[in-house]
């Protein structure tokens, strides 16, 4: 079984680290192990931290692509 890694468009990306950043913003939990010193380093912005989820893969949202139909 092999596991690919989705691409997604700016535009994909940009919405899913916005709503994630959004969503830690308002006090949701981190979905990473962020040491103190770390989230000093990046000065608890809430976009570096969705940022770095987003890297790891570790984000709660899908993207929902529609199928194109052959005729």
């Amino acid at each position: 079984m092999t596991i690919e890694k989705m691409i997604y468009t700016k535009y994909e990306k940009a919405r899913m680290i916005g709503s994630r950043a959004l969503q830690l913003s308002m006090g949701a939990p981190f979905l990473l192990k962020l040491s103190e010193e770390e989230l000093t380093k990046i000065d608890f912005n809430p976009i570096e931290i969705a940022l770095l989820e987003f890297d790891e893969g570790v984000l709660p949202i899908t993207v929902k692509r529609p199928v194109a139909r052959s005729s």
